[in-house]
């Protein structure tokens, strides 16, 4: 029988909007999960009965860990556009050297000026992360895309099929844990099947590496509920993913599932390395060794370690394709 824990909130969620955009310490974990559970928010008539779902925690459950991470690597890319998760801006970081001035900042977001001229575009700062998959009709800078498998995707399809074993066996979980969430949300992306993500109720992946969230709720999906996971290489300490309105921190490791409320306010916390890791991973984390020089600067790429966080969705407007 697996754990089943209920939590009232901590704090608002008009709280949490005053720091959104920011990095959040491990101080707001007031419950460190680390073991199979399911947590509920408490009845607000009765503190001891369950009232909405929060999230789903499996540890260790994953073997296609092999598969994944050497066939998903390949779709790791930089992103400037990542919302208040890719945090406050950081000035000094080689990304922002080559711009002559930061301007419209209003602390994740910023324009620039370059050779005398503003920029035509916001952006945030320069992380590692990849959409995999498909994606839904968009407008970006001054193009309309429509409906489409996503750039990264097709430049690396042999290594996105391949890796699949390890996306479909999160989704069979998905299935065996929450059936309820699962079979609405796979309903809905058979009613697209061209946009579906083959043996799953998914149209999207998220592809992190490195990546401390800050602060943010995710949108753009249906029904709010995620399929989360992360694989390694090499050692590192950190990267609690937290939901701070209920004082969550769940210690989610190489081939750990979760599948949460992305609607609610979440973030990491910090991650971090001992000199000891650091000596480790030098030999044995060869995977993104080789940076070109275009991918200096980017946050979490001067690590030697690698966390993969994948996160794995289904796109609100997929419908509409």
């Amino acid at each position: 029988m697996v754990k089943q824990i209920i939590l009232p909130e901590i704090c608002s969620e008009e709280d949490l909007d005053t720091v959104k955009g920011h990095h959040l310490d491990d101080g707001w974990i007031h419950h460190l999960i680390d073991e199979d559970c399911d947590i509920f928010t408490a009845s607000p008539d009765n503190p001891m009965i369950a009232d909405k779902f929060i999230l789903s925690f499996r540890k260790k459950c994953l073997v296609n860990t092999a598969v994944g991470f050497d066939n998903y690597k390949k779709l790791v890319a930089m992103s400037r556009g990542r919302g208040a998760s890719a945090g406050p801006i950081v000035k000094d970081a080689e990304f922002w050297l080559g711009k002559e001035l930061l301007i419209r900042n209003n602390g994740f977001t910023t324009g620039y000026m370059k050779d005398g001229k503003p920029s035509k575009m916001t952006v945030n700062n320069s992380v590692y992360s990849t959409v995999a998959g498909y994606f839904d009709k968009m407008n970006t800078m001054g193009k309309n895309l429509p409906c489409r498998m996503t750039n990264h995707t097709k430049k690396n399809f042999k290594n996105y099929e391949e890796g699949l074993p390890f996306i479909q066996e999160i989704a069979s979980y998905y299935q065996d844990i929450r059936p309820v969430e699962f079979n609405k949300q796979n309903c809905r992306a058979d009613l697209k099947k061209d946009f579906k993500i083959t043996g799953t109720p998914f149209s999207t992946i998220t592809i992190n590496r490195n990546f401390r969230t800050a602060l943010h709720k995710d949108s753009g999906d249906f029904g709010g509920f995620a399929c989360l996971s992360v694989l390694e290489e090499g050692q590192y300490n950190g990267g609690i993913f937290m939901i701070p309105r209920y004082g969550i921190g769940v210690n989610m490791r190489h081939g750990d599932l979760l599948i949460a409320d992305v609607h609610q306010y979440h973030c990491n916390t910090e991650i971090w390395t001992t000199e000891e890791q650091d000596k480790f991973n030098v030999d044995n984390a060869p995977s993104f060794k080789n940076m070109t020089d275009t991918q200096k600067g980017i946050l979490g790429g001067e690590q030697d370690f690698s966390r993969l966080s994948f996160v794995c969705y289904l796109r609100e407007k997929m419908i509409k394709c």
